[in-house]
């Protein structure tokens, strides 16, 4: 499916009544070029690792995944760090005028989903993490180095 239509596809579905948004669904979504992506994602990364979660990944996933072209991955050691660091995701993204197109498991804290369309972060708590296992899912995708 193009890039294009699946765009189309999520302002059709949060314009739904009913569907919890973070903005109205009017709102145009940002694209951002492969290099604003890459480097948002690794400052996701920085603040995730800052944020103390552990095994902090970023999955170059261009070409092969028609959804987005990061992923970022984190594990956290609370429900309680996990609300945490996707409250601070989600200002990250605010302060660069350009906040989430939705955020998904924030209240039950083990697995946050916080969607930038270009960029998707993904926080896990341990167990979760391992039994979905995205790394490995998304294993073609290769691994961004964003230590410092």
């Amino acid at each position: 499916m193009p890039r294009k239509a699946i765009r189309a596809k999520r302002v059709k579905q949060l314009a739904r009544p009913g569907v919890a948004a973070l903005g109205p669904a009017e709102r145009p979504l940002k694209t951002r070029s492969a290099e604003d992506a890459r480097a948002f994602a690794v400052d996701v990364a920085r603040l995730l690792h800052d944020d103390k979660c552990e095994d902090v990944v970023i999955l170059d996933l261009r070409g092969i995944s028609p959804i987005c072209d990061f992923f970022v991955i984190g594990s956290g050691t609370s429900d309680r760090q996990i609300r945490a660091v996707a409250g601070h995701v989600e200002a990250l993204g605010r302060a660069r005028d350009d906040p989430p197109f939705s955020m998904t498991g924030y209240d039950d804290g083990k697995w946050a989903v916080i969607d930038f369309v270009d960029v998707v972060i993904h926080l896990f708590d341990p167990e979760q993490r391992d039994y979905y296992g995205l790394e490995t899912l998304w294993g073609d995708g290769p691994r961004v180095e964003w230590n410092r």
